[in-house]
């Protein structure tokens, strides 16, 4: 049988959940607890369980949005036909998004086994980046020591920004893509890298 509507106020409740779970994810990354969220929301506890009897339920369906126009985003830099160019646009939209919302930082890289469509999703950005990648260096754009976890790392650092405002976020965001975009591209005088660290697309809830 197909799942029964929600009544409207039980909509009510589940809409002013997310919502409050974004913003509190967004500021304050993972770490806010299911309590608090139901406080932001003005729902009781065994309400907001009643929508979503995990943690992990909460931050799929929170991100679900932001997951696909964060794939959209790789998507349509990898169609660039100028490789690079591609590889650039990605990675400053992909810096912007994440500056502003710690809670979609640690989402991307973190492990849902039971999250089907969202790993889906980060697995698709992730062949599609790792296709551009390659399409950068072969025309000698993107040094050839870059790999997959230099993104992980970048995402890492970018997150951890923190400052007074969203513009001051933006803007400092802004400037660490474009020093890592330098770093990045390939040059004559490009020294070797240390050894590339594996990072798992995981974090603890």
């Amino acid at each position: 049988m197909p799942p029964q509507p929600l009544r409207s106020d039980a909509r009510d409740n589940r809409d002013r959940i997310l919502e409050a779970a974004r913003a509190a994810f967004a500021a304050d990354g993972l770490e806010v607890t299911m309590r608090e969220v139901a406080r932001r929301a003005k729902v009781g506890v065994a309400t907001l369980y009643r929508r979503f009897p995990t943690k992990e339920a909460l931050v799929i369906e929170a991100f679900a949005d932001q997951m696909g126009t964060c794939a959209a985003v790789v998507d349509e830099g990898a169609a660039d036909p100028d490789p690079w160019r591609g590889f650039v646009g990605v990675i400053e939209k992909i810096c912007a998004m994440h500056a502003v919302d710690r809670g979609f930082t640690a989402a991307f890289i973190a492990a849902y086994p039971k999250a089907l469509h969202f790993r889906v999703e980060r697995e698709r950005a992730l062949r599609s980046f790792a296709e551009l990648t390659a399409r950068a260096k072969a025309a000698g754009r993107l040094r050839a020591d870059f790999v997959l976890d230099d993104l992980v790392l970048l995402l890492m650092a970018n997150g951890g920004i923190r400052t007074t405002s969203r513009a001051a976020a933006v803007a400092a965001s802004r400037r660490f893509a474009a020093l890592m975009i330098q770093s990045f591209q390939a040059r004559p005088g490009n020294t070797e890298l240390p050894p590339a660290v594996r990072l798992p697309l995981t974090v603890p809830l």
